[in-house]
């Protein structure tokens, strides 16, 4: 049962959202100053960004892209980590989706941290 003063699924909840409904600007009051985003990609550690202007411009690009379809599969968040599992489809055939997860910190009911992983 998910707790409903849970601030951390909350916050994952409307970082996810922005993904899914292509809503950029939803993002804008998630991202803390400190934050800190490791991408999925390149291979083997992906790009590192630091800061909220770094982090919210880098999310900013991926909501904004009508033509990547995020799928929720899961969120848990306890105290001030959680993670999100999604899947992300850019085509039509079945080698144009990728399953990944994202580690996610929160303070003070901002993200300070997202860890991304994919399943290639």
């Amino acid at each position: 049962m998910i707790d409903p003063n849970n601030v951390t699924h909350s916050i994952l909840e409307r970082f996810n959202a922005a993904f899914e409904q292509h809503r950029p600007d939803d993002l804008d009051d998630l991202i803390g100053e400190s934050c800190v985003l490791e991408n999925t990609s390149p291979a083997p550690d992906g790009a590192r960004y630091e800061g909220r202007d770094a982090c919210l411009s880098f999310w900013k690009g991926i909501a904004s892209n009508g033509g990547l379809a995020f799928s929720l599969e899961e969120i848990w968040a306890g105290d001030d980590r959680g993670t999100i599992r999604w899947s992300l489809q850019w085509g039509k055939g079945e080698a144009d989706r990728v399953r990944g997860v994202n580690i996610m910190r929160v303070r003070d009911g901002k993200i300070v941290e997202g860890l991304g992983y994919v399943k290639a």
